[in-house]
């Protein structure tokens, strides 16, 4: 896993994404396939977007509930990008790279 992906619970979600700035969450759970799958892609789209200033991170929404509830999460994964600290694009499921490298260059623009 990249050291540049993100771990977000309740505890740090205020001063790691509320604050600002350009962000995409992948709720998970660990007992998704799904899931599992689409770890890798995030990881390295966190190593690739770190430089372009784009955080991102994994919530695991049985140790987050508080950000599942508060976010509407029903199903995972579920993706959530975030400018300025508001949701700007979801997409539930598990996406190729190139999908959700769509979806960041479009927050940054």
């Amino acid at each position: 896993m990249s050291d540049k992906l993100l771990n977000i619970d309740d505890t740090n979600f205020e001063t790691e994404i509320a604050s600002g700035g350009l962000a995409m969450l992948d709720f998970y759970a660990t007992w998704c396939g799904p899931c599992k799958t689409l770890e890798p892609v995030v990881s390295q789209l966190a190593d690739e977007y770190a430089d372009k200033g784009i955080k991102i991170g994994k919530v695991d929404i049985e140790q987050a509930e508080g950000l599942a509830v508060k976010y509407g999460i029903q199903g995972v994964p579920t993706l959530l990008f975030f400018k300025d600290g508001e949701v700007v694009n979801q997409m539930t499921g598990a996406h190729p790279k190139p999908t959700l490298e769509q979806a960041l260059d479009a927050i940054s623009s």
